[in-house]
């Protein structure tokens, strides 16, 4: 193991090493070390806030960090039961509190969703010209998002919460992995979770009536579903079936609400 601890902790099954793997993620565990224990001070669920942090050494080039082992399997492969959506609905409210002076922002999390516009419609063109997941309704939905208005404060985000980053135990959320792009911004896009990680209609109902939203973030959160809906199947049919699978999952979910 590379580098020595800042803080001691002892070494067993129920901690994680997480290493990054590529330099394009060091930014991300970075955030997490700097930033995951402030954000996710509030959230009922397990988070792997880091125990100790680690430097580079020993022939490893980058930081890294021990954190909790959360027991539970990703959505994806788990799903949840039908009465998670209010739990789900929690655990955003515990989050979606405001940040202090500093917080990270993202470039394409959070962000305006017709910042977005110009690189991804174009992949909503070929989705919809290569299957029939991008339905009529689904495409009168991206251009209401986008003229929906985003007039609230700021809040802290996970910024990925698609289905293999929210972990299920015995159909109950057991825990949120993976925060390398937490940051602050507009709760659509923590929100759009909804369709992708509820399979039930009905639970999709309660998990927006508990987080009682206003009407132009529900637009908007359906506007970042479709977003990442659309580009988890396109870039997921090239070389990763499971997120092209999600994608697919939560496209045809809007329509089923829409």
């Amino acid at each position: 193991m590379a580098g020595t601890p800042k803080a001691e902790v002892a070494v067993s099954e129920a901690l994680a090493v997480r290493l990054p793997r590529r330099a394009a993620s060091v930014e991300l565990i970075v955030n997490e070390q700097r930033w995951l224990a402030v954000a996710a001070r509030d959230v009922s669920l397990p988070v792997p806030a880091p125990l100790a942090t680690g430097v580079a050494g020993r022939g490893y080039a980058w930081p890294w960090s021990i954190v909790p082992w959360i027991e539970g399997a990703p959505v994806a492969h788990a799903p949840l039961d039908e009465d998670q959506g209010v739990a789900l609905a929690n655990v955003l409210r515990d989050l979606h509190h405001p940040a202090p002076e500093g917080a990270p922002t993202n470039p394409v999390r959070g962000v305006r969703l017709d910042s977005r516009r110009e690189r991804f419609e174009p992949c909503l063109d070929r989705v919809g010209g290569s299957c029939d997941l991008i339905s009529p309704a689904i495409d009168r939905a991206w251009k209401d998002a986008l003229a929906a208005p985003f007039t609230q404060s700021p809040v802290w985000l996970h910024g990925d919460l698609h289905a293999q980053n929210v972990l299920s135990r015995n159909g109950k959320l057991a825990g949120v992995i993976d925060w390398g792009d937490m940051c602050v911004g507009d709760p659509a896009v923590d929100l759009c979770g909804v369709w992708i990680l509820l399979s039930q209609a009905s639970a999709r109902a309660q998990a927006l009536s508990r987080y009682a939203p206003d009407d132009d973030l529900v637009v908007r959160a359906i506007g970042w579903a479709i977003l990442f809906g659309a580009t988890l199947y396109e870039n997921g049919r090239v070389d990763d079936p499971e997120h092209a699978a999600v994608g697919e999952t939560t496209l045809r979910r809007l329509a089923e609400d829409l």
